[in-house]
């Protein structure tokens, strides 16, 4: 098990806890700490560093997204992996069905200009696709049941990323497919099989660069900011955790890029919060995912309440 989680996640830069992004986002996280141990000395009545750290990390929900980590892993290999259709599939459907109409391949781009542009829009189109199902997770009664699942931490941390329902897991592994199947076939068909991605480490090249820039501590309680003309266009961490806070669900969907909820009207800034409210949910809602079996079972009995009454 210890042995297909490090070649399958830990040493591997396409997924989100490589231990290069790990180690990224420990090393701004004790910068950031060590600025406000500066900024604000412990008094003598302040638990010290290693006392706060021993609390965050046996936090009960912490303990449980461990648990789910795992359980919840083994569900989406097993279960939701097999049932999304394949990039693959999707961009030769798309290939075959705009290939007659284009015509001959474009040939006046080189090669590095091409797999720039390729992997630039991959970015852009995944991200984009990545706001709208998210808003829609929120927004839809029946969507925002399983998506509940995530919004229950009272406290986060990055393993919280993957305090995912396998009903959202199988959407949002179905938007990808979509979205990137789309655009290769697009890619397919303007540049025959010219097209190539530009990678670091195999990784998407954007992805990785953003992935090192602190992207596990969009999950924790360190409210690193970005300045606010940079907000505009890139989700800090604080902004993310601005979306887990109570009564503030409607603002900062995005995943990498701010312009989207610019675009929509969700975006808000990390320095309009000037008193933070806890995570999470109200909490008679927060008492019905306390373990894992809620997790994966509330939302299912959550929906037939609301066709009792609907």
């Amino acid at each position: 098990m210890l042995a297909e989680l490090w070649e399958g996640s830990l040493a591997n830069p396409a997924q989100r806890i490589f231990w290069l992004y790990i180690l990224s986002s420990a090393l701004i996280a004790l910068i950031y700490t060590l600025y406000q141990m500066y900024r604000h000395p412990l008094s003598s009545q302040d638990k010290t560093l290693g006392q706060q750290l021993k609390a965050y990390l046996l936090h009960p929900s912490a303990l449980l997204d461990y648990r789910y980590f795992f359980i919840g892993t083994l569900i989406k290999v097993g279960l939701v992996a097999p049932l999304i259709i394949s990039v693959k599939t999707i961009a030769i459907w798309v290939f075959k069905g705009l290939a007659p109409y284009i015509g001959t391949p474009i040939t006046a781009l080189s090669y590095e200009a091409i797999a720039i542009l390729y992997t630039l829009c991959l970015f852009v189109v995944s991200d984009f696709s990545r706001y709208i199902l998210h808003r829609w997770m929120h927004k839809n009664k029946y969507l925002w049941q399983f998506h509940k699942v995530h919004h229950s931490a009272p406290l986060l941390n990055p393993l919280t990323f993957y305090r995912v329902h396998p009903i959202e897991n199988f959407l949002f592994g179905l938007r990808y497919a979509i979205s990137v199947g789309i655009m290769t076939g697009v890619f397919l068909s303007l540049f025959g099989p010219r097209i190539n991605m530009w990678t670091v480490l195999g990784a998407n090249g954007f992805v990785f660069i953003f992935s090192l820039l602190g992207t596990h501590l969009r999950h924790s309680h360190l409210f690193v900011t970005y300045p606010k003309w940079l907000e505009r266009f890139f989700i800090s961490p604080a902004m993310h955790q601005i979306h887990h806070y109570k009564g503030y669900g409607r603002y900062n969907y995005g995943g990498y890029l701010a312009i989207w909820d610019k675009l929509f009207h969700s975006w808000l800034p990390s320095k309009a919060i000037s008193t933070k409210p806890s995570f999470g949910m109200p909490q008679q809602e927060m008492q019905k995912y306390q373990n894992v079996s809620q997790l994966l079972f509330q939302p299912f009995r959550a929906l037939i309440r609301l066709k009792r009454t609907s």
